[in-house]
């Protein structure tokens, strides 16, 4: 080999070693979380959805080929979409009655941004994926940053009796809101092996549930069940599908909420609503899809969510996961006008809420197009 080579090929092998080394150092940092072992990892392994060393949809993603990897890199470095908002999105600053106590009864609804959501269900505070923090990131000042600030900063909330987390990934776990509401006695709901990363983060295991797919637990007189979804998990470089994924269904003894999480469209909506049905309230993802059919299998369009809503047998549509962080290659209010549009194509009660507005059970909405009403 001559000269030149051989400093070619040390190259390579520093570079490696220098890959490596930052990975395994990387791993050591809380924000990625835990390492699914011990009796959570017999648990995960006794998982229907465990096979051959990693969690799996019931329905396989589309393998996703050289040349979706670059289109994708191509429309992250050219395309022209409007990602971000042009002007300040409006925050309304929502007024919680009863702080100290019990929440009021009946259902109430207050978008967070994102998949974030404040719950009011037959007595109990309930949050869904609350992510408080400026960026969805493993890494403070890195990553994609809100568009907004939350309506309540972490400091402001009330008493959190529940809150169900998704699946794992940053922008629907989060350690600072999860440190904090732990420390208010905040109990979590979470999807199978998840409990890794709360007890790295010194959570204690009496403080959260564990549940698979249709596993069912109680608090408060108030039923959460763990239903499918078609997505993954993953914080690190080396945890894939260790962890699983869910939506929830959050039962009270007057009202029944769904919520989706992140997924693709597929038959288990349908599944879902006629075992758990029907809602008062479905919280539905519309953003971050596309391009290709390997995201749109994990991630359903805004016309897909209209159609989960139906197939849900839910009164009330709340369109999430849009307006907060640039995380797709679509314009940034693409989401929500593609769902108004085909909410009303189907005549369903489709709600566009400002951040930090309540919306209440049993109320009429006026739903404005705020996102292109002058402020």
């Amino acid at each position: 080999m001559s000269r030149l080579g051989k400093l070619a090929a040390a190259t390579v092998v520093l570079a490696a070693f220098a890959v490596a080394t930052g990975a395994a150092l990387l791993s050591f940092w809380p924000s990625f979380g835990g390492i699914v072992e011990g009796e959570r990892s017999g648990r995960v392994r006794a998982s229907p959805q465990f096979r051959s060393g990693r969690f799996e949809n019931t329905i396989p993603q589309t393998p996703r080929g050289y040349a979706q990897l670059w289109d994708y890199l191509q429309r992250q470095v050219l395309g022209s979409e409007v990602r971000t908002p042009p002007t300040p999105i409006p925050v309304v600053q929502p007024v919680l009655e009863n702080r100290a106590g019990r929440a009021p009864p009946g259902l109430r609804a207050i978008w967070f941004g994102h998949a974030s959501v404040y719950l009011e269900l037959d007595g109990l505070r309930l949050m869904a994926d609350p992510i408080l923090s400026d960026y969805a990131s493993p890494f403070a000042g890195i990553g994609p940053k809100r568009f907004h600030p939350p309506p309540l900063a972490l400091e402001a909330l009330p008493k959190i009796d529940v809150v169900v987390i998704s699946h794992d990934h940053y922008d629907h776990l989060d350690v600072r809101t999860i440190k904090h509401l732990a420390s208010a006695g905040t109990h979590f709901f979470v999807p199978l092996g998840i409990g890794a990363h709360l007890e790295r983060w010194q959570v204690p295991s009496a403080q959260f549930t564990e549940l698979d797919w249709w596993q069912s637990a109680e608090t408060g007189g108030v039923t959460i069940t763990g239903t499918p979804v078609r997505h993954y998990s993953g914080r690190g470089l080396r945890d894939g599908n260790a962890t699983l994924w869910s939506s929830w269904v959050i039962a009270g003894p007057m009202h029944r909420v769904y919520f989706s999480g992140d997924s693709g469209f597929g038959e288990h909506f349908k599944a879902i609503g006629d075992r758990l049905g029907p809602f008062d309230l479905s919280i539905l993802k519309i953003g971050a899809y596309g391009p290709g059919q390997t995201w749109r299998d994990i991630h359903m369009e805004p016309e897909e969510a209209v159609k989960a809503h139906i197939a849900l047998r839910a009164r009330r549509m709340l369109p999430v996961h849009w307006g907060t962080f640039n995380l797709a290659f679509h314009a940034w209010d693409e989401p929500i006008e593609r769902a108004v549009a085909a909410g009303r194509d189907q005549s369903v009660d489709l709600v566009t809420p400002r951040v930090g507005e309540a919306v209440t059970a049993g109320a009429p909405f006026a739903s404005v197009r705020w996102w292109v009403t002058p402020r």
